[in-house]
């Protein structure tokens, strides 16, 4: 298997998509921030120093989404039709799940792990002042779809 980001010298280069076609591709990623059962019981009740840490990350997730070509130096810049982002709260964690979508000639994996990046990142950042050794794991892509490498659905 190649490396399709290596170009014939072994530097980086962007990979060309020009003669691909567009397709509707999707991709959903998750990861988690593990945190003490105290500092969820603020998350879900809204209670921390700096206010509303789900809708804070909600959005950061997102606009982390739209820019992740400024991220991650080789990704094309996409015109995502849609991003969404999803928290479960488990017995020691809070989970993380974004799925984005575009009609386009190169996936959206990148996309929907940035996303969950920027999230978890922000949760951090948002209830730090109570709790300094939270735990960001866990992030992975479990399905896309579209392109010619078909779908993938990760195996549980």
């Amino acid at each position: 298997m190649e490396l399709t980001h290596i170009n014939a010298q072994g530097l980086a280069r962007m990979v060309d998509v020009t003669e691909k076609p567009q397709t509707h591709r999707t991709a959903l990623a998750e990861g988690y921030i593990r945190m003490s059962p105290e500092t969820l019981a603020l998350v879900r009740t809204g209670g921390t120093p700096k206010g509303g840490v789900l809708a804070v990350a909600q959005v950061a997730g997102i606009m982390a989404a739209k820019r992740t070509p400024d991220w991650i130096p080789m990704c094309h810049p996409l015109g995502l039709t849609g991003v969404d982002i999803q928290f479960s709260f488990e017995e020691d964690a809070i989970r993380i799940q974004a799925e984005a979508r575009c009609k386009g000639e190169t996936g959206v994996e990148m996309e929907a792990l940035t996303a969950v990046s920027a999230a978890a990142l922000t949760v951090y950042d948002m209830c730090k002042a109570v709790q300094k050794d939270m735990e960001i794991g866990g992030i992975r892509l479990c399905r896309k779809t579209g392109g010619k490498s078909g779908d993938y659905e990760k195996e549980w």
